[in-house]
């Protein structure tokens, strides 16, 4: 009996007393009757947990398997006491056993749920560290614009400073020589007549006054073209959010390299785990496009392009039938990705990706002498992502690979 008194209690909802109608499971675990539920939600206007006071992050769901649990044991209440031992025990075998199934996936849900929740504070955890870390380095890059500019002010005003003494010593010069004539009409008679003779009606002197025009004329589009030539512009970003753990990428996200250890990353959805590989931050879905990358010796690498449902996760070779168009360089030899080997008289220093998406191509170049080494032809349908993958540098002198900059 002491079982069958636990048994009820575990059946009971604990908002109305009786046995489970329709029980629901809120996030937190705790059951109630659906229509206890809505009662209780509409009386207090909001959707904690009637127990634990917990917001409910999900829509109640029915639990089925309570749900029959309660159901045989109305079943049997409602057979009334003229029932036998053992059709009780009948009857109480199946719904404990079903009760204890219940509880087994209830923490088993539980478990999953906690991982879960491990795994977004983790995530929380590294978007701070991303933010103070991006908005250092945000800092870093106008505090060289503000020094740029601060500079160039100061260099101008001093230009300006120094016309300005010129024009005044230029000043100077011609007051003293018109206070010298002036000095000269108080000279005796015939000294005075011949010193008047030499003298001219009084001018301003030409170019006298400061060049403005030469000091604010187009100021603003002056410093700019000036600022151009510390400015360069990357044809492709690189996105952390897609590197492999091993990999570094370099603060302006240009250049990356293979290091020795896994760095603590989350495994989201975008990240490559098994190769170390990592995407440009922008794809193409038409259109034509290039850009250069700088491999010097690096040892190992493919350069290329990806469609974006590549896989990430598993093994996969990097080959056009895995959504995968590049060039590799291996052991010595350039292939096409799909093993057919690509002969070149000398190594390449500088790799020129080209992209025709309307066509369907993927072209490599030698941008030092504009050689065509290999062209991808295929059909694509997705956007394409530029790609990159490192294999351990060893004893190269390069141990990056770096997009090329161009000047804006």
């Amino acid at each position: 009996m002491a079982e069958r008194a636990l048994l009820e209690r575990f059946l009971r909802c604990p908002l109305c007393s009786v046995t489970f109608r329709d029980p629901v499971s809120l996030s937190c675990t705790h059951n109630f009757c659906s229509s206890c539920l809505q009662t209780s939600w509409e009386k207090t206007e909001d959707k904690n947990c009637p127990i634990c006071k917990r917001k409910s992050s999900k829509d109640p769901e029915v639990d089925f398997s309570l749900k029959e649990g309660a159901d045989s044991f109305a079943r049997r209440q409602k057979a009334g006491s003229s029932e036998t031992e053992k059709e009780e025990n009948e009857v109480d075998s199946p719904v404990e056993q079903t009760i204890s199934d219940v509880k087994d996936q209830k923490e088993s849900d539980l478990k999953s749920l906690q991982h879960e929740m491990d795994k977004c504070q983790q995530m929380v955890d590294i978007i701070k560290d991303q933010r103070s870390s991006t908005e250092k380095q945000i800092r870093a890059e106008f505090k060289k614009l503000h020094q740029f500019l601060k500079e160039e002010e100061e260099s101008r005003l001093a230009a300006l400073r120094e016309e300005g003494e010129q024009k005044g010593k230029t000043m100077s010069r011609e007051m003293k020589r018109i206070e010298e004539q002036i000095s000269s009409l108080y000279k005796p008679t015939q000294t005075r007549a011949r010193d008047q003779c030499s003298l001219s009606d009084p001018q301003l002197v030409s170019g006298a006054l400061i060049d403005e025009a030469k000091h604010l004329g187009n100021l603003s589009f002056r410093v700019w073209e000036k600022m151009k030539e510390k400015v360069h512009f990357s044809p492709v970003i690189l996105d952390p959010n897609t590197a492999h753990p091993r990999l570094h990428l370099s603060d302006d996200l240009t250049s990356v390299r293979k290091g020795d250890t896994k760095k603590q990353l989350p495994d989201n959805p975008e990240r490559h785990i098994n190769y170390c590989n990592v995407l440009g931050s922008e794809g193409f879905s038409s259109g034509k496009h290039s850009w250069e990358v700088e491999v010097g010796d690096h040892p190992g690498w493919f350069v290329g392009l990806a469609k974006e449902s590549a896989d990430r996760k598993r093994q996969c070779s990097a080959s056009p039938d895995s959504g995968i168009w590049c060039l590799e360089y291996r052991r010595g030899k350039y292939t096409d990705g799909s093993g057919k080997t690509v002969s070149k008289k000398k190594s390449l220093q500088k790799i020129r990706v080209k992209l025709n998406y309307e066509r369907g191509e993927v072209s490599f170049y030698n941008p030092e002498d504009k050689t065509h080494i290999y062209t991808h032809r295929d059909t694509f349908t997705e956007k394409l992502f530029p790609y990159f993958s490192i294999e351990d540098s060893h004893d190269a002198e390069n141990i990056d690979i770096k997009i090329c900059q161009t000047e804006t």
